[in-house]
């Protein structure tokens, strides 16, 4: 794997000669470190960069992703997230969204769910190519690497639009490195809901630089609740009756090897908790890493 991360690391050299030593987990100070190619820093004002609409993608009538431009100086470790939104009668309206795109690609890409009446969903759900969108600058979030402690697996919880920091995760070559095997649990109502967790999951396995990787240590788990489909049920009645583990071919968790990220509904992360630390799991936090971490900004509105 390390031949295959020295290899993207050369690929990338022309987007910034500081990028590749920026994107190993390693050199992160903490939480907000910053992880970007270096480059002089486009005008904008106040607490937000202004980002161009490049892509918009529309997969159900709740679910959408749109990828922007991205400020050079915008700088995040892959899990985290950031205030985004738009300007409405002059103010801006924002939510915490997660970065769905790697850390050192040259543009963001966000995976939103849609609320009719949301504040924000509803009017963002409009987004056009060169639209506008606003992008705060001072990127956080539990969803990191140095927040946990070392282990065997990686599991990856998540529901909807929760998938979202995990999609940035799966794309960095360095996690690899830490683990046998990255475990990418994510639970829909309907199948359609399942298709961008899919094509992350493809596009992760066919790089071509980490993809030969990818394919031995990633495993992706979709399963929905509504429908039939090859994986069917709640991700806590599959952990609960052990059909998840029986389906990857792990054992159960267990706090000893295992370390769990969280993201998703408030209904989903509080059974989790609840789960997890029955099983001996503690949470961690910047300074104090631990076997699981848990992102409650999610996105509803």
């Amino acid at each position: 794997m390390r031949a295959a991360a020295a290899r993207f690391g050369d690929a990338i050299k022309p987007l910034g000669a500081d990028i590749w030593s920026g994107i190993k987990m390693s050199d992160a100070a903490n939480n907000d470190a910053a992880l970007a190619p270096s480059a002089p820093k486009k005008k904008s004002g106040g607490a937000f960069n202004r980002e161009t609409v490049l892509e918009v993608q529309h997969y159900t009538d709740r679910l959408f992703r749109f990828r922007t431009t991205r400020d050079t100086a915008f700088r995040f470790v892959n899990g985290q997230f950031a205030m985004i939104g738009i300007e409405v009668e002059g103010k801006p309206l924002l939510r915490a969204y997660s970065m769905a795109s790697a850390n050192y690609e040259d543009d963001l890409e966000f995976f939103s769910i849609k609320v009719p009446d949301g504040p924000l969903t509803s009017r963002l759900q409009h987004l056009k190519v060169g639209d506008q969108v606003l992008v705060g600058r001072k990127p956080t979030g539990t969803l990191v690497q140095p927040n946990l402690l070392p282990g065997k697996r990686l599991y990856m919880f998540s529901t909807g639009t929760g998938i979202a920091p995990f999609s940035s995760i799966i794309k960095d070559p360095e996690v690899y490195d830490l683990y046998d095997k990255l475990i990418l649990i994510h639970g829909c109502r309907e199948v359609a809901e399942l298709q961008y967790g899919l094509d992350i999951a493809a596009a992760a396995r066919n790089n071509e630089f980490f993809g030969e990787i990818v394919q031995e240590k990633l495993i992706h788990y979709p399963t929905v609740t509504r429908e039939a489909y090859v994986h069917q049920g709640r991700i806590t009645d599959l952990i609960e009756s052990g059909k998840l583990f029986a389906d990857i071919g792990q054992p159960p968790l267990n706090p000893a090897e295992d370390r769990v990220m969280l993201c998703g509904s408030p209904g989903m992360l509080k059974d989790l908790v609840r789960m997890l630390e029955e099983r001996g799991f503690r949470e961690g936090s910047s300074g104090d890493p631990a076997s699981y971490v848990i992102e409650k900004a999610f996105v509803e509105t």
